[in-house]
């Protein structure tokens, strides 16, 4: 049996993520395939960030896969529909299209009728390989699917079944490591080369978070908190540094600091190994001290990236954050104090948020001084709080098939528009403050202009 994964990412269709430029490999269809060859079926994996969708079509015509596996998220949905559709007029093609990952879970109907075969909602290893089982049998039945969890299908009659959730995987260890040599990594070692001066490889040590912020999505792993053991991801560590050459790892983990025990037997076995390697890691200001930040410099951490949101207490508490600015502010600094960089992520336009509550954040910024942040506004997925809370509130309803839940926009305190230029006042007023601390004298007036321009622009925009 043909067996095709992928993820119908392009990275030259971003136009952001080509500002960025930090493309990511596709780890959890490298976790799907490495599973998958551990029980016998052999797969390909097409990687679709440094390709397109011309080639991605010619791959499927040319070896005509059994099955096709696709990793869906909210920034490919468009691409994974078009796919489907491209898929579904080959008349000499009658490949079994699996669709999974985080998008899938709260919209397997409407792939089901778009023209997907199998929805799989959670964990994709175990499930997928049952699948492959059931496809590579010589009676397959529609009805023996039933006995599949964890996945949606039609039936003989056109109506689309849900099957009960998976069990969550109890024990990471047993499972392989993701196939990194299905897929050219220099490619993204040297994109990241290029445009940051550092190749990076990304990592993973655990599943869930348990942790609650409503406009977060569980789709995949729930609530919940699983890892590998230390000793297993420091083999990895290890494995990467042997087999490839780059600069730094990122840790993908939602809170890498959760589990305080878990990060210093992590640290003890790096030290046993003599393992020094860069790293990079997200994590929670109530999930640091001064021990473990000087643990995690000890052990190897370049930068810290410390979620904050809003600089204002109120809307850090309608998020359910569960976290203190004050928190936030002091960990950031001690973090610096202790030689390691440290980032911050803000989200601007949640429900609630006024222009003070957006100062209050430029004040946190200011004082926290973080080495780097990042700016978003505020948009829900379907199957958060936040989501429940204001789809009553949603502008205008958009067709399900040409938009994803980025595309939406709610009832805010002020217009979408507004919210374009408090983007620009945060930047411009944090860059401003920079420049004075700096005395970079020359920067100063056009950032003042820039701070009464982004601010003239939501006043005409607040009403």
């Amino acid at each position: 049996m043909k067996i095709l994964l992928t993820h119908a990412y392009f990275l030259n269709d971003d136009p952001k993520e080509k500002v960025i430029m930090k493309p990511y490999p596709p780890l959890g269809i490298l976790y799907v395939s490495a599973y998958l060859e551990q029980h016998g079926f052999q797969n390909e994996v097409f990687d679709s960030t440094f390709s397109n969708f011309e080639t991605l079509q010619k791959q499927i015509l040319e070896t005509q896969p059994d099955v096709i596996g696709v990793y869906t998220n909210l920034m490919t949905k468009l691409n994974v529909l078009k796919l489907i559709q491209f898929v579904r007029v080959q008349k000499n093609l009658s490949t079994k299209i699996i669709l999974g990952g985080p998008e899938v879970r709260h919209h397997k109907e409407k792939f089901l009728e778009y023209g997907a075969d199998v929805i799989v909602f959670g964990e994709g290893e175990v499930t997928m390989l049952e699948l492959m089982k059931h496809f590579s049998s010589p009676n397959q039945k529609t009805d023996s699917l039933k006995h599949i969890t964890g996945i949606a299908f039609k039936n003989e009659e056109a109506n689309a079944i849900v099957n009960e959730d998976r069990e969550l995987i109890a024990e990471l260890d047993t499972h392989p490591q993701p196939n990194r040599s299905k897929i050219d990594l220099q490619k993204y070692f040297d994109t990241w080369k290029k445009h940051h001066g550092q190749s990076v490889v990304s990592l993973s040590t655990m599943r869930g978070c348990p942790y609650d912020c409503k406009w977060c999505s569980r789709a995949v792993y729930g609530q919940s908190y699983r890892r590998r053991s230390p000793a297993k991801v420091v083999d990895e560590m290890q494995w990467l540094k042997e087999n490839y050459q780059f600069d730094m790892i990122w840790f993908v983990d939602d809170v890498f600091t959760v589990n305080y025990p878990w990060l210093r037997e992590f640290a003890a076995e790096l030290e046993k190994r003599k393992l020094k390697m860069p790293y990079e890691i997200i994590t929670r200001a109530d999930r640091l001290n001064e021990s473990i930040i000087q643990t995690l410099k000890q052990s190897g951490c370049h930068r810290v990236w410390i979620g904050a949101e809003s600089g204002s207490q109120k809307i850090i508490d309608a998020m359910s954050r569960r976290v203190k600015v004050e928190q936030v502010r002091n960990m950031i600094q001690l973090s610096q104090q202790h030689g390691m960089q440290a980032g911050t992520f803000i989200m601007l336009g949640y429900p609630g948020e006024t222009q003070d509550d957006i100062a209050e954040t430029i004040h946190h910024l200011k004082v926290s001084d973080p080495d780097i942040f990042t700016l978003t506004v505020a948009y829900p997925i379907k199957g958060t709080p936040l989501y429940t809370e204001v789809q009553n509130d949603f502008i205008q309803p958009l067709p399900w098939e040409s938009s994803s839940d980025r595309d939406i926009d709610f009832k805010r305190t002020y217009n979408r528009k507004f919210y374009d230029y408090a983007i620009r006042w945060v930047n411009n007023e944090v860059a401003l403050h920079k420049a004075q601390k700096t005395k970079t004298i020359s920067k100063i007036p056009m950032l003042k202009i820039k701070s009464v321009a982004a601010q003239v622009g939501m006043a005409f925009y607040k009403n």
